[in-house]
C-alpha cells in the first residue's frame, strides 16, 4: 500500500484538554493518526496522517463520541505528551479525540522492535531461518515483560476512556493481548481485534515457546470478535488454538464451508471472571480494499502528472520511437515483499526472451522499512544491488533495465501506477497487500496483474490475476511474458474485473463494517 506523506498542520502548543466525556467507539493502535516534531525553538509540529482508521472514524458520526488511543513513538511525541498529559488538541489531530499514551522509551523499544517486529512478524511471515533463529532466553523474556506492560498500558487507558458498553477496535500484533487484559478490567465493553498480517500455521506458530504461544492466543480470545483479512488467516487462527489450547476447554464451531463472514464460525474458551459470558468468541473476514475515488481524484493532481513526466523521460522509447512497456512494483523494503526475487526473475524474463530488451522497464520503487533493525539495512542494500547488477549486465547506451527509487515519493508512486502494463506483487507472505488492488484501478493500459498466491489479496484477485509461486523465479518470469503478449481483450476484461474487486470494501466501509458487526 502507498501512502499520502502526512500533513502538516504547522507549528504548535499543544493543550491539555481536561477529561472529556467516556467515549462510545475507542480505537487502539501502535501509531495514532498524528506525530509530533519538535523544532529547536522548542516548538511542536504536527502531522496527520491518513488510512482506513481515520476516514473510518470520521464516517460515524456525531451523535457517537469516539476517541483514538495510540503510543508516543518518537521523542516529539513523548514531548506532546507531556505537555497534554497525553490528550491532544483537536486542532492537531483533524478534530479527532486521541489520547496518546506517554510509554517509557526503553519499553517502547523492547515491545515495538523486539516482540512484535522482531519476533511476532517473523512468525506470521513464517521468515525464520530455524537453523538459527529463533532463541528464546532470558533476554527474550525481558522483553517479554516489556511487551506486556505496552499492552497494559493500552488495556488500562481504554478501560479509563469507554463508556459503558462501548465498542473497541484493537489493532494489530503489536496489541494481541489487549483483549484479555480489557476483559478483566471491563468485561461490559464490546471487544474486537484486527489483525492486518498472515497468521502462522500451528507448526510454525509453536516456535513461540509454549507458554507465550498460549498467553497470545488466550490474550486474543478475550475479544468478543476477532477480524482477518482471508478465510486462510481466520482458518489459520482457529487451528493454532486448536492445537495449543486443548487442555483449556477450548471448542470450535467451524462449518463445512468454512465461511467466516460475521456468522456461525466461533470459538469457546472459559475466560476468568467472566460473569453471564460463555468466552465466545466469533471470527470474521473483511478483505481490505483500495479507496478508488481518493485514488483516482489524488493521482489527477498536478504533482502527479509532473512525476508521470520525469518518469516517461527515465523510460525512455525505443529506437523507432514507440513507448516502451513497463513492470511496475511499489514495496516497502520489507523482509517479506520478495524484492530481491523478483528483479532476479525480471532478469531471467529478459535473458529467455531477448526479444524484450530495449522493449520494457521495470520501474521498481523499493522505500527504506524499519531502517532501525540491520537485517532491513541489510536487504535494502541488496535489493539496491541486484538492481545495479541487472542493469550492469543487460542494460545499453540507451535504455536502464531497471528504474529504481528508494526515496519515497507518494506522487511518483500514483504516476507509475497510472503508466503500469504490468503490476508485479510477489510476496512471500503477505496479510492483503493492497497495491495489488491500486494498480488495477489507476492503470491507464488496462495493466495485467503478475501475483503471488501468498499475498491474501489473492483469495479476492487471483481468478484474474496471473498467479506465481513466490520462490519460484523462472515461473514468475514466465508469467510476466505472458502478462506483455496477453490480447488486449482478454487484459482488458481482466482488469475491469481486477478494478472491481480491488474496491468492493474501501477502508470507510471496512472500518465501519467491523464496528456494525461488533455491536450488533
Amino acid at each position: 500500500m502507498v501512502t499520502e506523506p502526512s500533513e502538516a498542520s504547522g507549528p504548535s502548543e499543544p493543550a491539555a484538554t481536561g477529561t472529556p466525556a467516556p467515549a462510545r467507539v475507542l480505537v487502539a493502535s501502535n501509531r495514532g493518526p498524528v506525530s509530533y516534531t519538535r523544532h529547536d525553538d522548542g516548538t511542536l509540529e504536527a502531522r496527520r496522517g491518513g488510512g482506513g482508521l481515520v476516514s473510518g472514524l470520521s464516517a460515524i458520526g456525531s451523535d457517537d463520541d469516539a476517541i483514538w488511543v495510540c503510543a508516543a513513538l518518537g521523542e516529539g511525541d513523548r514531548e506532546a505528551v507531556r505537555r497534554t498529559e497525553g490528550r491532544l488538541d483537536p486542532a492537531d489531530t483533524g478534530g479527532q479525540r486521541v489520547r496518546m499514551l506517554g510509554i517509557e522509551p526503553e519499553v517502547y523499544a523492547a515491545a515495538y522492535n523486539d516482540v512484535a517486529n522482531s519476533t511476532l512478524w517473523f512468525v506470521h511471515h513464517m521468515l525464520y531461518q530455524t537453523p538459527l533463529e529463533p532463541s528464546f532466553g532470558p533476554e527474550f523474556r525481558e522483553r517479554w515483560a516489556a511487551y506486556e506492560t505496552y499492552n497494559r498500558a493500552f488495556a488500562e487507558a481504554l478501560a479509563q476512556e469507554a463508556a459503558e458498553g462501548a465498542a473497541v477496535l484493537v489493532q494489530d500484533y503489536h496489541l494481541a493481548l489487549v483483549p484479555g487484559m480489557l476483559r478483566a478490567l471491563r468485561p461490559d465493553l464490546r471487544i474486537g481485534h484486527f489483525s492486518h498480517t498472515p497468521w502462522a500455521p500451528p507448526e510454525y506458530f509453536r516456535l513461540l515457546p509454549d507458554d507465550i504461544a498460549e498467553r497470545l492466543l488466550l490474550g486474543l480470545l478475550g475479544a468478543d470478535r476477532l477480524g482477518f483479512l482471508t478465510r486462510r488467516w481466520a482458518g489459520a487462527f482457529k487451528e493454532c488454538a486448536r492445537a495449543v489450547l486443548a487442555g483449556r476447554g477450548l471448542t470450535a464451531h467451524w462449518p463445512d464451508d468454512g465461511a467466516v463472514d460475521g456468522g456461525p464460525p466461533y470459538l469457546t474458551c472459559p475466560r476468568a471472571g467472566d460473569g453471564p459470558a460463555d468466552g465466545r468468541t466469533y471470527l470474521a473476514v473483511h478483505g481490505l480494499g483500495a479507496d478508488g475515488d481518493f485514488l483516482r481524484e489524488r493521482a489527477h493532481r498536478p504533482d502527479v502528472a509532473e512525476r508521470m513526466v520525469t518518469l516517461r523521460e527515465q523510460i525512455g522509447r525505443t529506437a523507432d520511437g514507440a513507448d516502451r512497456k513497463t513492470i511496475v512494483r511499489v514495496d516497502r523494503t520489507e523482509l517479506s515483499k520478495n524484492i530481491v526475487r523478483g528483479l532476479l526473475a525480471y532478469r531471467q524474463f529478459l535473458l529467455d526472451h531477448p526479444e524484450w530488451r530495449e522493449r520494457v522497464v521495470h520501474v521498481a520503487f523499493a522505500y527504506p522499512s524499519r531502517q532501525d533493525l540491520a537485517v532491513y539495512r541489510d536487504y535494502t542494500a541488496e535489493v539496491r544491488r541486484t538492481a545495479d547488477a541487472v542493469n550492469a549486465e543487460l542494460g545499453t547506451p540507451g535504455w536502464t533495465p531497471v528504474v529504481l527509487h528508494v526515496l519515497d515519493d507518494f506522487a511518483r508512486s500514483l504516476a507509475a501506477y497510472r503508466l503500469a502494463d504490468v503490476a508485479l506483487v510477489n510476496p512471500i507472505r503477505d496479510g492483503m497487500n493492497l497495491v495489488a488492488k491500486e494498480i488495477p484501478v489507476l492503470s491507464e493500459r488496462a495493466c495485467a496483474l503478475v501475483l503471488s498466491r501468498e499475498a491474501g489479496a489473492c483469495a479476492e484477485l487471483g481468478e484474474d490475476a496471473l498467479v506465481v509461486n513466490p520462490y519460484d523465479i523462472g515461473a514468475t518470469a514466465d508469467a510476466l511474458h505472458e502478462a506483455l503478449t496477453m490480447p488486449a481483450a482478454d487484459r482488458a476484461d481482466r482488469a475491469k474485473r481486477l478494478a472491481a474487486a480491488a474496491t468492493a470494501l474501501p477502508p470507510q466501509r471496512w472500518f465501519l463494517d467491523q464496528l456494525e458487526a461488533l455491536r450488533a
